[in-house]
């Protein structure tokens, strides 16, 4: 019985945290400098490179990047794009396999989970590519 104890006081503190967003400086902490793959649905869904000072590239891997930036708003973090100036604004948690990140518009995206990182970058190759 006090082994159960234990083991509960131990693992408690670790699922409340799995429920608890990650803060601004918590996800930057993580994030920056790397480049992650993120799946939805046993897909993989697009790639983020994050730099330094907030400023992203995302991908759908198709070949085709877009720039854009982060920013903390309550206990999400947001994206706008060069592309669309409108907020995307996720919820981030640390889970044992990464992240896995919310989104917060209520559409039926529902959650993506980091299935991977590359070590060299997007290998962006647009847009506006062209004679």
């Amino acid at each position: 019985m006090r082994m159960i104890v234990i083991l509960f006081a131990l693992l408690f503190p670790r699922l409340v945290a799995a429920d608890t967003p990650m803060t601004a400086e918590e996800f930057e902490a993580y994030v920056t400098g790397r480049t992650l793959s993120y799946g939805v649905n046993g897909e993989v869904y697009g790639a983020e490179e994050y730099h330094p000072g907030r400023f992203v590239t995302w991908s759908f891997l198709d070949g085709q990047c877009e720039e854009g930036r982060w920013y903390p708003q309550d206990d999400a973090i947001c994206f706008v794009y060069d592309f669309d100036p409108d907020p995307h604004c996720w919820r981030f948690f640390r889970e044992t396999g990464g992240l896995r990140a919310e989104f917060l518009d209520g559409t039926t995206l529902g959650s993506l989970y980091e299935v991977g990182e590359a070590e060299d970058g997007l290998g962006c190759i647009g847009p506006d590519i062209g004679v």
